[in-house]
């Protein structure tokens, strides 16, 4: 890779623990806000620039804490989802919405084919790029990889409530997310439901289909109510509470695969 296409790489992708020896690989699409200068702000009002709509409050503190605690490499997006969406294919319009909910973007009205493509070029394809080079690297070095993609949600959409404060979200490989769900008796204070409040059919699964489905890897997107990680304290919290998933939930896969947990 050349100095300027490391450059650009840096400035669109976060890589936290690349050498993490832990069975899990954790991504966060829209772990940012930030919208880089050239962009104008795309011209948002103030208010909507750190709204849920710009990135997942809370998903990016929660991963850290991750993958710390189970030696997990991070690739984790620099760029808001508004910008490009690292959980969306190129070809389809909520990759750079217009709109997002109640919030309009007009710096993505009306984007011609090389506008599109100019993000393309900055923001997804790195951090493809960079998830792609450690799934690689991994298996060199033959570790066994389990995909763990961070995402929050807010409690109010479109004005209706949303009920489930955690979920476990899943393609056609449901291995992992049945083992997940398997441990939620743990925490019974918790709402914890199967493709809740997106599912497949809404087109979120992208990144569980291209690195995870397409590598044979085990994989799970998990979807927190960003009401419970307002604070330091709760990203704390509901980490652990995460990790009370996640670990009987790996337990269970290394069994099935004749392994040391």
């Amino acid at each position: 890779m050349q100095r300027g296409d490391s450059h650009a790489r840096e400035e669109a992708v976060e890589v936290v623990n690349r050498d993490g020896a832990g069975s899990v690989l954790l991504l966060c699409e829209h772990a940012s806000s930030h919208i880089p200068a050239r962009y104008n702000g795309l011209g948002l009002r103030d208010e909507d620039r750190l709204s849920h709509a710009a990135w997942d409050p809370g998903a990016r503190a929660v991963s850290l804490h991750l993958s710390q605690a189970l030696d997990a490499p991070l690739v984790a997006s620099r760029v808001s989802r508004l910008v490009y969406d690292c959980n969306r294919p190129p070809h389809v319009a909520s990759a750079m919405p217009d709109r997002s909910e109640l919030v309009a973007v007009p710096g993505n009205f009306g984007l011609d084919a090389a506008a599109r493509q100019e993000r393309v070029d900055a923001v997804y394809a790195p951090f493809c790029q960079a998830v792609s080079d450690i799934i690689a690297a991994r298996k060199q070095a033959g570790l066994q990889t389990v995909l763990v993609t961070m995402h929050s949600f807010t409690p109010v959409f479109f004005g209706k409530e949303r009920e489930v404060e955690i979920g476990v979200l899943h393609d056609e490989d449901t291995r992992f997310a049945d083992a997940v769900l398997a441990a939620a008796g743990a925490l019974p204070h918790r709402q914890i439901e199967r493709n809740k409040p997106y599912g497949p059919a809404d087109g979120v699964t992208h990144s569980l289909k291209i690195h995870g489905l397409a590598n044979q890897l085990a994989n799970v997107m998990v979807e927190i109510r960003n009401d419970l990680v307002a604070t330091p304290q709760e990203e704390e919290a509901i980490a652990e509470e995460m990790l009370t998933l996640l670990r009987p939930a790996l337990a269970a896969l290394a069994a099935e695969r004749g392994q040391d947990a």
